[in-house]
């Protein structure tokens, strides 16, 4: 008999403390108890939540804003480093999965970093581990390409769980690949705000609308909830741009279109509220038995397909920057000469 868990969901619309790791780590596991405490069991977290949203790279040219990627490569966390840690024992503790954006640094570079999503189940193990795989317009400033190995649905408990960063969510081959695995809980994760042209035009994108429709589409061509975190602008982040790059670009900043917080049912339609300007935690029930009705009408990686003329292939292999073959040290002495000789 299958079963179709129903649960309270949650969407942390909240700020980090602008490049401030420890504090916004503080922040992430006070949220993620509350959520709990209130019934939740998972909880989205905004993209690049940890340490914030590099959002200079759309205010100010790169000539100018080295210093604020240097502070970013430095507040940087690594997938294995004590920061998730930290949030993956609160997971454990309070049984909540949690999924968190995050800048990512590694070892290999000072300077390469990922705009990367985590997935973490309610025994603080790690589900899965996503990097963005195409950094959107002003963001190839900062993040490299990620791959494929984080394409991928996790099954849990709440049903099968996948997640996609932003404009991800416009990648109908991305979301396609999710869908094939029988994805039931869509996140997606987003910015505070999405930087306009100055004010002699008109607004050429609005954030909370293309929010809408992605979010929207997604769940109904899919029959899936899709839980929508995005972040807030906060004084803390408002004062690291004035103070970096002075007060024009805050005029920029204050007059684009912010993002929203939202649930979407499998009908494409919000459940419930939406957040906005203001921090705070949007709630959502969802019953996964939704989504089987609706799946008679279009029924994407089933019936309502033809895979005989259309076909999908994802490569999730991961892509270091180099495959190093060692020979065992012992077999290395074999071929070297004698002390004395010559080779």
């Amino acid at each position: 008999m299958v079963k179709y868990p129903a649960y309270k969901v949650a969407a942390a619309h909240v700020a980090p403390v602008f490049l401030d790791t420890d504090r916004s780590i503080d922040k992430a596991c006070s949220v993620i108890q509350e959520a709990a405490d209130n019934g939740a069991r998972l909880i989205a977290f905004p993209e690049s939540f940890v340490p914030g949203f590099p959002i200079w790279a759309a205010l100010e040219a790169p000539i100018r804003t080295h210093e604020l990627f240097k502070r970013l490569a430095a507040s940087a966390i690594k997938i294995d480093g004590p920061e998730l840690a930290r949030i993956r024992e609160v997971a454990r503790q309070k049984r909540i999965v949690v999924s968190m954006g995050f800048t990512e640094g590694t070892a290999t570079s000072v300077g390469c970093l990922w705009n990367s999503n985590v997935l973490i189940g309610a025994e603080g193990n790690l589900l899965n581990h996503h990097r963005k795989i195409v950094p959107t317009f002003y963001e190839k400033l900062i993040w490299a390409n990620g791959d494929g190995s984080g394409l991928r649905v996790c099954d849990t408990d709440l049903g099968r769980i996948g997640m996609l960063i932003c404009g991800e969510n416009t990648n109908l081959l991305a979301r396609f690949a999710l869908l094939a695995e029988g994805e039931q809980v869509h996140i997606s994760s987003y910015p505070p705000v999405w930087p306009t042209r100055p004010l002699e035009g008109p607004d050429n994108y609005d954030l909370a609308h293309a929010i809408r429709l992605r979010a929207g589409a997604h769940a109904f061509e899919g029959k899936v909830f899709n839980v929508v975190a995005s972040s807030c602008v906060d004084q803390t982040l408002r004062r690291v741009i004035e103070d970096a790059l002075g007060l024009e670009p805050l005029t920029i900043l204050d007059r684009s279109p912010k993002g929203i917080s939202v649930v979407m049912g499998p009908n494409g339609r919000p459940q419930g509220d939406c957040l906005c300007q203001d921090e705070g935690i949007l709630y959502a029930d969802i019953d996964l038995a939704q989504c089987v009705e609706l799946k008679q009408f279009h029924d994407l990686v089933g019936y309502y397909n033809r895979f005989d003329i259309f076909e999908l292939k994802v490569n999730r292999s991961p892509r270091p920057p180099a495959t190093f073959v060692d020979q065992p040290r012992d077999a290395i002495k074999q071929l070297m000469p004698p002390e004395g000789g010559h080779g």
